[in-house]
């Protein structure tokens, strides 16, 4: 299958398990994550969706169902967005959620479309800085001219990038938005605040009103609120307007008022606000830099987890547009590049090689500020590095903090940063004080993780059979907690040698497959019979010490549509250890042309260390099969 037809065939199993496009109120995408808003949060089918070989984790926060997808998940959202219709995005259930879930969806809806050409821009600011120091240029060279406008363009025009995105996420023509945007940094109004400025100046007015002239480049909050002035303006029009005129007549409504309200009043009072807040925030952070440093190195990848990161994003843009610069940035560093050295050193430990593989691809794309495969599918998971990790980006953003570090142009926090805090004047303090708090952070996180961040296992039976390790860890002693019995009688067959990529990769858990010499299905433990599918092929059951089972009778059996197959037990029932759940014909099976290799998979497996088998190779119920370790 080509690469296209992966993202397709991904795009189409996320679009179904999340409830189909009738389900999806709006989507977006950041950098790994497909963001939906659901109309009903009940439907998604979330364990299926975690089980996905191309689906890292879901995430439900600030009011959105996320989907981690990875590097690739630009690719899968062109299937989804072309199978859902963006055109009207954001048409259904915006009024749901608490206030914080309102904000965090409004927030992220007009952020998120340009983060990443945003990131390049700041990125491409940092090396234009770097040029500087080192003198590969002279000051007034075209080159340097060239670069540092395709740098600085999409932050000064702000105001029309903001006035797009924000008439999205409003449900208003975004032309209008635009249009609305533009009027805030049209030569005209720019010239108009750079003359007002001279001596004997006149100022202008609309209307006999006087206009309060300000430099609105680069701002932020005064093309949001304004939008959304727009946004009720434009409704009104059209449901008072005959359908006939309307889509001239409304426009030129909304322009002809919200444009002069802006320049009169919205763009003044919302300038004023976010001077006050940026003037506020250095007020708080001069007073407690160290302890904000440590706050945000510490704290920036739970932010992240629910989506609360997106209450500081407004404050950075804020800061670099009020204050021509932020220190918020800086103290995320060693937060994300610590998570990026726990991984590493996952990849380095262990022995696992699924866990290695994610750990070594993730530590490369969290360089570059991607640490969501690493985070989902590598810290969190383990738990120890991921803690480790948060405890050196608190003492790297105090450091942080300590020295002062601003960055100077918009970031995706990632290696790139270095750049991007060089002063105009040379690096200084500043600058190495950011490379000591981020460096301490990476060496702290990776020595903590490597010697106390991945536990080791030899595991001894309770009797005389050995077991295997699916991790084949062998240093420390780890405790079986539970065993289970085979559930059928048969020969044991390594879940990698299942013909089922799904089953044998462990996706869905991890266990054995059963190649049955009988036709029956045991209870391998007391316990709760949680799903039975109509076509009896397979069981679900949750043990009475909370292990999680599915025996699936065969490969793709579920095409028989319960023929050859017959339940003893019902779904809901409790059953007893050796009680018969099912019983099947496994000569007609297999001559209609089936495996009957049968996994048994320990779904919750995140609630373990491991799960090892039995290292024999005939399965009876008389005698454990799988052993769960913590």
């Amino acid at each position: 299958m080509s690469k296209q037809g992966k993202y397709e065939a991904t795009a189409r199993d996320v679009l179904a398990l999340v409830g189909g496009k009738e389900n999806v109120a709006s989507v977006v995408h950041c950098a790994t994550r497909l963001r939906f808003k659901l109309n009903d949060k009940d439907i998604p089918d979330r364990e299926a969706l975690k089980n996905h070989p191309d689906v890292i984790m879901v995430v439900e926060s600030g009011g959105q169902f996320q989907v981690v997808i990875g590097n690739h998940v630009g690719d899968v959202f062109k299937f989804i967005a072309a199978e859902c219709d963006l055109n009207i995005a954001d048409s259904k259930n915006t009024s749901s959620g608490n206030l914080l879930e309102k904000f965090v969806d409004l927030v992220s809806g007009i952020f998120t479309p340009f983060l990443g050409v945003l990131a390049a821009s700041g990125i491409l600011k940092g090396i234009i800085a770097l040029c500087d120091q080192l003198k590969l240029w002279e000051a007034t060279s075209g080159t340097r001219l060239i670069l540092n406008t395709a740098s600085d363009a999409l932050f000064y025009f702000f105001p029309i990038i903001i006035g797009y995105t924000s008439s999205l996420k409003f449900k208003c023509n975004p032309f209008i938005g635009m249009a609305i945007g533009a009027s805030l940094v049209h030569p005209d109004i720019v010239n108009a605040f750079n003359e007002s400025g001279k001596p004997g100046a006149q100022g202008i007015d609309f209307l006999m009103i006087p206009v309060v002239l300000m430099s609105y480049s680069s701002s932020v909050m005064p093309a949001i609120f304004s939008v959304w002035i727009a946004s009720h303006a434009e409704r009104f029009f059209n449901n008072i307007l005959p359908s006939s005129i309307k889509n001239l007549i409304a426009p030129l409504l909304c322009l002809m008022i919200v444009v002069p309200l802006t320049l009169i009043l919205v763009g003044p009072l919302t300038t004023t606000l976010a001077q006050s807040l940026g003037q506020g925030f250095k007020f708080i952070y001069d007073t407690f830099a160290v302890g904000a440093g440590a706050i945000v190195g510490g704290l920036w990848q739970v932010f992240v987890i629910f989506g609360l990161h997106w209450g500081l994003v407004p404050l950075m843009y804020n800061n670099l547009d009020t204050l021509k610069a932020d220190p918020i940035v800086p103290m995320i560093l060693p937060a994300v590049l610590a998570q990026v050295s726990a991984s590493f050193a996952v990849f380095l430990k262990s022995r696992d090689p699924k866990l290695k593989l994610l750990a070594g691809s993730g530590s490369i794309t969290g360089i570059f500020g991607i640490t969501e495969p690493i985070i989902y599918g590598v810290n969190l998971p383990l738990k120890k590095p991921f803690v480790i990790a948060c405890i050196a980006g608190a003492i790297g953003g105090g450091i942080i903090g300590y020295a002062n570090t601003q960055v100077y142009s918009p970031s995706l926090t990632s290696i790139f940063t270095f750049l991007q805090i060089i002063p105009s004047t040379g690096i200084d303090g500043s600058w190495y004080g950011a490379l000591i708090g981020t460096v301490f952070a990476m060496i702290l996180s990776f020595i903590g993780t490597y010697l106390f961040g991945l536990p080791k296992v030899t595991v001894h039976a309770n009797d005389n059979s050995t077991i295997t390790s699916n991790r084949k860890e062998t240093d420390t002693m780890q405790s079986v907690v539970d065993t289970l019995h085979s559930p059928l009688i048969g020969k044991i067959v390594p879940l990698s040698e299942v013909k089922d990529e799904t089953f044998a990769s462990g996706l869905i858990g991890k266990g054995c497959a059963v190649l049955p010499s009988e036709n029956h299905v045991y209870a391998p433990s007391d316990g709760v019979v949680t799903s039975l599918f109509k076509t009896l092929h397979a069981i679900g059951i949750t043990t009475d010490s909370g292990v999680e089972l599915l025996i699936h009778v065969g490969i793709d059996t579920v095409q028989l549509n319960g023929q050859y197959f017959s339940a003893h037990i019902q779904e809901g029932q409790r059953i007893k250890k050796g009680e018969k759940l099912i019983s099947f014909d496994k000569d007609m099976i297999v001559k209609a042309g089936f495996d009957l290799t049968t996994p048994v998979l320990v779904t919750n497996t995140e609630n373990y260390f491991d799960v090892l088998t039995v290292n024999e190779t005939e399965a009876t119920t008389s005698r454990p099969l799988l052993k769960l370790v913590k």
